[in-house]
């Protein structure tokens, strides 16, 4: 069968397992809906989480990430595995103590206020919104290619699945659907990079294999017998310093950049709302702590063999495209040229496509189906003074390396569900943090104490279906790739939630002045400093501009700095808390089981923000 036949078979199987999974685990009541009831087993709830945690980011963007950008794009690697050891030992355990269903409940009830609550519903609100803008252009790029329809359509797709199992199932529905989808992503992203790793390096573990040296069978498929016995690295290094290219293996980022963004994205995976909210859902307090080590188990599997999907990927495909004459350019080429997320320009009318350092366009190509390679639109944009004529979108080398390494058809439409299960599962966590947010938060909390539990229900409902609308035209008009796009959201919850949290938890002295006032500082110069980088001065986004050489996607652990500052400041201006809060820290920062019939941690003790 045909790719895409393949592709509509697997998709249709995964899909409909997905929807009848939710409708059997529907929530009925808000505790359902919010938190499954408390019932979920911590192994179940680990694999989750790592479905919750690996987005499309993790599964799609992060390989392509390091395959363009060699060392330095580890740093996403290291920030985002990082970030769960802290949220395994700092946060999880006290968090699921504490006994509620949201983080912004925690936050107004511990710095005994609304004006908090509502602060930090919008943090949440903002920084799920902009992480799911990541997550619908994975969807799409997947259906663009794999089923031969525009991104956009891709998206709209994405969304209604999306709308049925989120609105429908809650928070019990959406883990059991990811409990399935985490099978889906693992088996389609290991198998490839298994298959892969044997191919050319003959060992089947891809994390040994990126060390390995070149097989005999790997040297004939890179059709170069030079390469035999060589070390895989040694040979990128090689291929990259003949086209121009730093070293893989060598580093061109600011180092103090570097350092900026890991932390960003440690702290960040430590103070996501939607990751959070999954340790509410087991039955008890040490129940947490295991879901965190079982989750970071299954994460394993995955981040392990992402440096090696990444290297295997840049080495089958320079050596597919570049040098070839365009009549001779590979299958896989055109496939994905037909989704305007790879052109190739012939600046010297030779007819070789010849690939380089450099930008080939000073946009992005745009397919129009009538001149083959690339859009009549982007002559004009064409920067002549680069010697490369290939220009790639980084987020399809995950999804395009089975292609390229010409692995079977069904290998190929299995990444594609796997990518969408990746994309689907945190979609879906994301929108239940902004649904609960509006219901649960603003409606049940502020505005309406006395809304019914079927009310509130239907108020949760609504702000779901709502935040997909909302999710869809962020994936149709996303702010950057996917990564790029997770990594400001994880920028800005490090700005905005983990100091708050943190100091929450562990220092009884934090007072509500002083966490209103950091929180806002924090995600507002965070939100200011990507923004004006971004959209108001976009040429301007390179190193010699930014702030001490911190880019914007690492510009949220200065945030998180200046919010502990401000909020340690103010707190010794101002009066303490209650005493009635001091003694809620206090039973807080001893993770231990309530007793029989003992109630969640609370706390009326708010003043009128």
């Amino acid at each position: 069968m045909s790719i895409t036949t393949w592709t509509w078979v697997l998709i249709g199987i995964t899909f409909t397992i997905y929807i009848l999974v939710a409708i059997r685990a529907r929530a009925l009541s808000t505790g359902a809906f919010y938190a499954a009831e408390r019932t979920i087993h911590p192994v179940m709830n680990g694999m989750a989480t790592g479905a919750d945690w690996m987005s499309a980011a993790s599964f799609i963007s992060m390989a392509g990430l390091i395959s363009f950008m060699g060392r330095d794009g580890s740093m996403y690697l290291m920030g985002w595995t990082g970030g769960y050891v802290l949220l395994a030992m700092l946060l999880a355990p006290y968090l699921r103590k504490y006994g509620k269903f949201t983080v912004p409940e925690f936050i107004g009830d511990r710095y005994y206020s609304q004006s908090a609550r509502i602060i930090s519903l919008v943090c949440a609100i903002f920084v799920s919104f902009t992480y799911v803008a990541g997550q619908m252009r994975g969807v799409g790029v997947v259906f663009s290619r794999f089923l031969n329809v525009p991104i956009n359509t891709g998206v709209v797709i994405g969304m209604c699945i999306v709308f049925f199992y989120a609105v429908l199932g809650g928070m019990k529905g959406i883990t059991y659907t990811q409990v399935a989808q985490y099978c889906v992503l693992i088996v389609a992203y290991m198998i490839p990079a298994i298959y892969i790793s044997i191919m050319l390096t003959g060992n089947p573990i891809p994390a040994f294999g990126f060390g390995s040296s070149i097989s005999p069978n790997g040297a004939e498929i890179l059709q170069d017998s030079s390469v035999q016995g060589k070390y895989l690295l040694d040979v990128l290094n090689g291929i990259h310093q003949d086209l121009g290219f730093s070293e893989y293996t060598s580093g061109v980022r600011p180092k103090i950049d570097i350092f900026f963004i890991v932390l960003a994205l440690m702290v960040g995976t430590a103070g996501l709302p939607h990751v959070i909210i999954r340790f509410f859902t087991v039955p008890k307090i040490r129940d947490a702590r295991a879901s965190a080590g079982w989750a970071l188990i299954f994460i394993v599997l995955l981040y392990t063999a992402a440096p090696a999907v990444a290297a295997f990927a840049r080495t089958n495909f320079i050596k597919t495209v570049h040098n070839i004459h365009y009549s001779d350019a590979p299958q896989w080429f055109k496939n994905w040229e037909s989704t305007g997320l790879i052109a190739w320009v012939d600046k010297n009318d030779d007819g070789i496509m010849q690939y380089g350092p450099g930008k080939v366009f000073a946009g992005k190509p745009k397919y129009t189906g009538t001149t083959g390679h690339f859009g009549q639109s982007m002559v004009s944009n064409i920067i002549e003074s680069s010697p490369n004529e290939i220009y790639v979108d980084q987020d399809i080398m995950v999804l395009a390396n089975p292609e390229i390494a010409r692995l079977p058809n069904w290998v190929v439409a299995l990444v594609a569900a796997g990518g969408l299960a990746a994309a689907l599962s945190t979609a879906a966590g994301l929108l239940l943090v902004i649904s609960s947010s509006i219901s649960h938060d603003l409606m049940k909390g502020v505005l309406m104490p006395s809304m019914s539990e079927k009310g509130e229900l239907l108020w949760a409902r609504c702000g779901a279906a709502g935040a997909v609308v909302v999710a869809g035209l962020l994936g149709i008009f996303p702010p950057g790739f996917v990564a790029q796009v997770v990594a400001f959201a994880f920028g800005l919850a490090a700005a905005s939630f983990f100091p708050a949290i943190i100091m929450g938890i562990f220092n009884k002295k934090t007072n509500v002045y002083g966490a209103m006032t950091g929180m806002i500082t924090g995600i507002g110069f965070t939100t200011a400093y990507i923004v004006y980088f971004k959209f108001i001065n976009p040429g301007a986004n390179r190193p010699e501009n930014w702030w001490l050489g911190i880019s914007p996607e690492g510009i949220g652990t200065v945030g998180m700095i200046l919010n502990f500052t401000i909020m340690s400041i103010v707190s010794k201006l101002t009066p303490e808390p209650p005493q009635e809060i001091q003694q809620l820290v206090e039973q807080l920062r001893y993770p231990v089981e309530r007793t029989r019939g003992e109630t969640a941690i609370s706390t009326k003790a708010r003043t009128p923000y």
